[in-house]
């Protein structure tokens, strides 16, 4: 599934430093922890009751993504009412709010996150879709007095010109002369103007960059930590919160236990002179804790905090998701439960203990980190203490300078990468024979699919672009060790193709025929592995143009797959080879070639990725599985995308200059390509001997896994070119 290298952002300094990093009801007593997730709603369907419902909910593959008209429906929006006027009414409800005493603002910031800076979100956290109208999985959205404008990027242009209405101004993020929400805050406000936001939505390094871009006009950024102004518009029609248990991981494919990654992480700690750290993303929590849930589309995850202490583990859930085998499990890794809003006492505790807390600013929520430095200061004062050190200046204004803190009992913290980011993302020997097997078992899914769908065709019958989606996850599901999808459908036929992160729903959707391409990206959430495949095909008769720009993202996609590169290469190195054949006619594309990929967890994981933003200079290991995904678009005419998932493997090689190691790919996705689409004469003999030998392998892996019309249908599109 196509993503962005860098998260829509605030700034594009923050982009780099933070590429891929992924990031309630009414107000609660205690101010701070209103916007704690545990607490805020979501619905936990399967996409094929939804769509069978033809109410489907989901994503466009990154957070959930549902049409406008579904948003409206939810919305309890009359019928009766126009679209426009509905908008309008949001936009003035949110605005009425800038006057109350308790808020006094001229400008608000909707980010797409959550308060775990999740990509995929569940449902109650739809603020920026349930305000704009705009269902793609990145933006943001700013309101001030006066104007309203929503930021995306290139996966969405098209999408957001559909949905949004004439109240709200398009921003391209990344093309030429578009500014960024801070330069156009400066830009459209006169100075000394408060900026609100909900500071559990922003990671701190958000946040701080923000206030500091726009304190260039003398602005203010205002932390609303009381409630979330679109929270209180939405009302009583907010979804009811995520309710569903947790669930075991099992060592089988886990492959590491609980205590022994615990052990890391206190080395960790030991290792930076830390006492604890917070870990606040939710595939990192699963992950350590080898569990797994369901709170949130498509990613087997469920919301919560860990603080692990040299001594001690504490999991921050809601206690009735945890059922008596997952307690018994906890229990014997010596992990500890405490309900999800006790995060912000017991960073209180950290603090008043002295304890030097490891934070990572990149992902953690400005909330948490504002409670332990009020905290530290609170308790800093009552024991005289002087002379506090932090990584970076507060909201206050105080000055402070990067350290990683004093010891002698003064209170401090570290700001760094969360210990488990890297060690998550290098799989070990478990996880990749799981992601193997998963891949088989999908492949044979879709080998079954494409048999059937190419015959629906053949007979002229009719079938719709939801309908499709359906039928491929009906196939999906009798594969063994199936859950859920790793993300909603990008089924796209035609100039739907060319809206990078489509999604069809029942009431727009086209019909998918013999007169022009085919895009379908989907994947699967499997017990032991996330899989994640795009295929580009034409049942009729493809055109001279269509056949050149898909052989020539085919040349990319083969020149990445056959990449060799020495140990501790960024992935960005990698992404000229991607693109250098579209480049020779003048073509690109709008999105990242490759994102890193979970296993049996987030189907996009950092902190690895393949793209033309050089801001991420995280180094490709052996271990890590990344997407191989370049495509071509041609607006409101088709699109076109490849996209197998690739395991970094140590290559052996004649020589080692410099005595250091050379990586390669294996590939992991086995689904033939479709020959029809390819022009024979651009390819050299090298790319020809790739495509048949990809082939071959396709077929030896595969077809032990199928049957009758399915098998001969693999053998038909193996054969040599």
């Amino acid at each position: 599934m196509a993503i962005e290298a860098a998260r829509l952002s605030l700034s594009p300094s923050l982009a780099a430093a933070a590429a891929f990093r992924r990031r309630g009801p009414p107000p609660l007593v205690h101010p701070l922890r209103r916007a704690l997730p545990l607490l805020l709603p979501r619905h936990r369907r399967r996409l094929h009751t939804l769509l069978a419902a033809a109410a489907a909910a989901g994503g466009d593959g990154g957070a959930v993504a549902l049409s406008s008209s579904e948003l409206r429906k939810r919305r309890g929006a009359s019928s009766s009412s126009s679209s426009t006027d509905r908008e309008d009414e949001r936009l003035r409800s949110l605005r009425r709010l800038f006057a109350r005493p308790d808020v006094a603002v001229d400008a608000y910031i909707v980010p797409s996150q959550d308060a775990h800076q999740s990509e995929f979100i569940a449902e109650c956290f739809m603020r920026r879709a349930y305000l704009t109208g705009f269902t793609g999985s990145a933006g943001t959205a700013v309101v001030t007095k006066d104007k309203a404008a929503l930021w995306t990027d290139g996966r969405y242009f098209l999408q957001a010109e559909k949905e949004l209405s004439h109240d709200w101004t398009l921003m391209r993020s990344g093309n030429n002369g578009v500014p960024t929400t801070s330069e156009w805050l400066n830009e459209v406000l006169p100075s000394g103007c408060r900026v609100g936001i909900d500071p559990f939505l922003f990671s701190f390094d958000a946040a701080d960059e923000l206030k500091d871009a726009i304190s260039e006009k003398n602005h203010e950024l205002v932390l609303i930590k009381d409630l979330n102004l679109v929270d209180e518009i939405w009302g009583e029609s907010r979804p009811e919160p995520p309710k569903e248990q947790t669930r075991v991981h099992g060592i089988k494919c886990a492959g590491v236990d609980v205590p022994s990654k615990l052990s890391f992480v206190r080395s960790q700690l030991a290792e930076n002179g830390c006492n604890a750290v917070v870990i606040s993303l939710l595939d990192e929590v699963a992950w350590l804790l080898n569990m797994r849930g369901s709170d949130v589309p498509n990613s087997p995850v469920f919301y919560s905090y860990l603080i692990v202490e040299d001594t001690a583990a504490t999991l921050f859930v809601d206690n009735n998701k945890v059922s008596e085998d997952v307690l018994e499990h906890l229990e014997k890794a010596g992990v500890k439960l405490k309900p999800y809003e006790a995060i912000l006492s017991d960073v209180e505790r950290l603090a008043e203990n002295g304890a030097k807390l490891w934070l990572d600013s990149s992902s953690i929520n400005a909330a948490i980190v504002n409670v332990f430095r009020s905290s530290c200061d609170r308790y800093g004062k009552k024991r005289g203490k002087a002379g506090r050190q932090f990584g970076k200046e507060s909201f206050s204004g105080e000055q402070a300078t990067r350290s990683s803190g004093v010891q002698n009992g003064t209170l401090n913290a570290l700001y760094k990468v969360s210990p488990v980011t890297l060690a998550k993302a290098v799989k070990n020997k478990a996880e990749i024979e799981g992601m193997k097997s998963s891949h088989l078992r999908d492949a044979a899914a879709l080998a079954e699919f494409w048999c059937w769908l190419e015959g629906e065709v053949s007979e002229s019958a009719p079938l719709t672009e939801v309908q499709v989606a359906e039928k491929l996850l009906e196939f999906r599901q009798k594969q063994d060790g199936f859950i859920d999808t790793s993300f909603d459908t990008i089924s796209g036929y035609g100039a739907n193709g060319a809206i990078i992160h489509y999604r069809p729903t029942p009431e727009s959707c086209s019909s998918v025929g013999s007169d022009n391409l085919f895009l379908l990206d989907s994947g699967a959430q499997y017990i032991d592995g996330t899989t994640d495949i795009t295929r580009t095909v034409h049942f009729g008769e493809p055109s001279p143009r269509q056949k050149e720009c898909f052989t020539r993202v085919l040349q990319g996609h083969i020149a990445l797959d056959q990449a060799v590169f020495p140990e501790r290469t960024p992935g960005f190195v990698l992404d000229v080879l991607a693109r250098s054949s579209l480049w020779k006619i003048g073509l690109d594309y709008r999105h990242g070639t490759g994102h890193g990929v979970g296993a049996a967890l987030n189907v996009h994981e950092g902190p690895q990725s393949i793209s033309y933003r050089y801001g991420n200079l995280t180094a490709l290991q052996k271990g890590m599985i990344v997407s191989n995904e370049p495509g071509y678009y041609e607006d409101n005419l088709f699109g076109i995308r490849i996209e197998n998932l690739l395991l970094v493997k140590e290559v052996n090689l004649p020589n080692s200059f410099g005595g250091i190691s050379y990586l390669g790919f294996e590939k992991l996705t086995f689904v033939p390509i479709q020959s029809k689409l390819i022009d024979l004469a651009l390819l050299s003999p090298s790319e020809i001997n790739w495509i048949n030998e990809y082939h071959e392998e396709v077929w030896e892996k595969v077809s032990p896994l199928l049957s009758g019309h399915s098998l001969d249908w693999l053998w038909k599109n193996t054969r040599p070119l």
